[in-house]
């Protein structure tokens, strides 16, 4: 990995200059941005539980591939905050050179400190919480600041305020939205062109065996309005990965930490994954690839965002990039093993 120390002790590091020749970029819908067509998420291997070493050599990794968004929360961790902290400290350690070469996105919505302004949409806890992910990832601004998540008790003009004061104050370059629907999503997109806020994309979660955004009229607004999507927890908490195919190995998420995958979702989907992993195999390509390439094949999605714990399972993501098109009858199987979707 090309990291070094030079003579005065500071720490050095010369990403690969052939890093743009293979990561296709992809226009987040209207707008002028272009995103890699795969992004690095922070949320579960960048908390303070996690190695140093690891997490710069994993941030190395992908911008040697052309990996240039790395995309972060206020309250990843864990715990909160540790996330932005650890990336800032990279960002600072390393990537100081390469800051107008990386897209930083960062949210804010869910839970982040105690009391009745520590979440949700409203004025204070947006632009405060913005300052707090500003100080801990060292910057003056990001390149996408979102709202995490709708809050039906506040006001949508005031949400969309504080995003467009994020912009004016400089501190965000873009806005985005995050787990809305498409209601509320054209709903909030009036009021931000009305304020002429630059919000140029979703993030949703989306992937072979969750169509919500399919049924929830998400998919459709983004495409309507000129928005882009990024789609997160493409591989479904590991599911769509040969992880799980033979039960649950003991070191896996399941076995360590049942929050967000639990024995009940392998042995629900088994069948399906199975099925799904014949399909890859003909394809000549994992199952994980096939997953991310499934969505990839999508005009709607600009990009997919991949968590990773070690820099070879990055690697083995832009495996994804290099598949062979779908046909019409692969397609149609996926639908039938998948169903409609959670």
């Amino acid at each position: 990995m090309p990291s070094s120390t030079n003579t005065t002790g500071i720490s050095t590091y010369t990403p690969s200059p052939d890093r743009y020749e293979t990561m296709p970029y992809r226009r987040s819908g209207r707008s002028g941005l272009k995103l890699p067509a795969i992004s690095l998420g922070f949320w579960h291997n960048f908390g303070d539980f996690s190695s140093y070493d690891t997490m710069k050599q994993l941030c190395f990794t992908a911008f040697d591939h052309g990996i240039t968004h790395f995309d972060l929360a206020n309250n990843y961790g864990p715990e909160p905050g540790s996330a932005e902290r650890n990336a800032g400290k990279i960002l600072h350690d390393y990537f100081g050179a390469h800051r107008d070469e990386l897209v930083i996105s960062t949210k804010a919505g869910f839970d982040m400190w105690p009391g009745p302004y520590g979440d949700h949409g409203s004025r204070k806890y947006l632009l405060a919480s913005l300052d707090q992910s500003l100080t801990r990832l060292g910057l003056d601004y990001v390149d996408i600041f979102y709202h995490h998540c709708p809050d039906p008790d506040t006001p949508l003009e005031e949400t969309m305020g504080a995003l467009a004061q994020a912009v004016t104050s400089g501190k965000a370059l873009y806005v985005g939205l995050s787990n809305y629907d498409g209601q509320r999503l054209e709903a909030a997109t009036a009021i931000l062109d009305e304020l002429h806020v630059p919000f140029i994309i979703a993030q949703n979660r989306y992937n072979i065996l969750d169509r919500t955004v399919e049924h929830n009229g998400l998919l459709d607004a983004v495409s309507r309005l000129g928005k882009g999507l990024i789609t997160y927890s493409p591989l479904d908490q590991g599911l769509l990965t040969d992880r799980y195919l033979d039960g649950i190995p003991a070191d896996s998420r399941v076995a360590r930490d049942g929050r967000f995958l639990t024995e009940a979702d392998v042995a629900r989907t088994h069948d399906a994954i199975v099925a799904l992993n014949t399909i890859a195999a003909a394809r000549g390509q994992s199952l994980a690839d096939m997953a991310l390439a499934w969505l990839l094949r999508k005009s709607e999605v600009t990009s997919v965002l991949v968590g990773a714990s070690r820099p070879q399972q990055l690697l083995d993501s832009l495996g994804a990039l290099n598949g062979p098109d779908f046909t019409d009858d692969e397609l149609a199987a996926i639908d039938r093993i998948a169903g409609d979707g959670r």
